[in-house]
């Protein structure tokens, strides 16, 4: 298979399981949330090592090593923020009747200490990845980032799908600062620029044709990859289709435990 189809595979592999495996863990009994978080630091710790280790890396290993540790310090993020330990100062539902930037102020508060906390990875990557030539992880934390944001202000301003279904139980006060709309004003350009800019660096590795398959080319169709499949993750925000059944294997630790009947004492 040619490098860049592999690449594409690849990223489709990691965005769908990595994505099912934190949606299994935070829906785990709340006990559990100690050892997931720290196994999680570990990998976090891990992962910044590897962004030290390969930003000289100019080779395909090393383009993948960089993906892979830059989805290993976005995955420390989502799983602080869905098991409950970096959120927001509010922890309640959004008062009734508030609307525009009052609501815009609350729904702020509910996940102000996550957004600092993508800010310190940033700068964090950034540090590690340095004045390195494997560029590779910092471009893939910033394209995550860049298409977690678009998708946060989607869903507050109003789509169909809301996913909902996707917050466990202790993070279900979110949901009230969602609103469900067919659209609303911000989706055509952020889906217009989501799928230019994957068309844009798709676009340049076809042209430049296979001998460009070096690590270079391969990190920038990792990125490419994972800009196409922000670009699809933002049409399913809109398009009447149930999303959760891509993750169905990661959602059954949210399903409610089985209530055995009452024993029936002998007549």
């Amino acid at each position: 298979m040619d490098p860049l189809a592999w690449a594409f595979v690849y990223t489709l592999f990691a965005w769908w399981f990595s994505t099912g495996a934190i949606l299994y863990l935070d829906g785990l009994p709340r006990h559990t949330f100690r050892h997931t978080m720290g196994w999680t630091t570990v990998l976090l710790g891990g992962a910044l090592w590897g962004l030290v280790h390969t930003r000289g890396d100019t080779s395909v290993a090393g383009a993948y090593c960089a993906f892979t540790c830059a989805l290993l310090v976005w995955a420390w993020q989502e799983m602080a923020f869905l098991l409950g330990w970096v959120t927001g100062p509010r922890r309640t539902a959004c008062p009734l009747g508030a609307q525009g930037w009052r609501r815009f102020g609350f729904a702020l508060q509910a996940v102000l200490y996550h957004e600092f906390a993508l800010i310190v990875l940033a700068i964090a990557v950034w540090a590690t990845v340095g004045d390195g030539a494997n560029r590779t992880g910092w471009w893939t934390f910033l394209a995550l980032w860049g298409m977690r944001q678009s998708a946060k202000l989607n869903v507050f301003l109003g789509v169909r799908n809301l996913g909902e279904n996707f917050l466990p139980d202790h993070l279900a006060y979110l949901k009230t600062y969602f609103q469900r709309r067919p659209m609303n004003v911000l989706f055509p350009f952020s889906v217009t620029v989501a799928t230019a800019t994957a068309v844009a660096v798709w676009w340049s590795l076809l042209e430049a044709g296979s001998p460009y398959a070096g690590g270079a080319a391969v990190g920038l169709a990792l990125v490419g990859s994972l800009l196409a499949l922000g670009a699809l993750e933002h049409w399913l925000l809109v398009l009447p289709l149930p999303t959760e059944a891509l993750w169905r294997w990661g959602l059954r630790s949210h399903a409610p435990p089985a209530v055995k009947p009452p024993l029936t004492p002998p007549a």
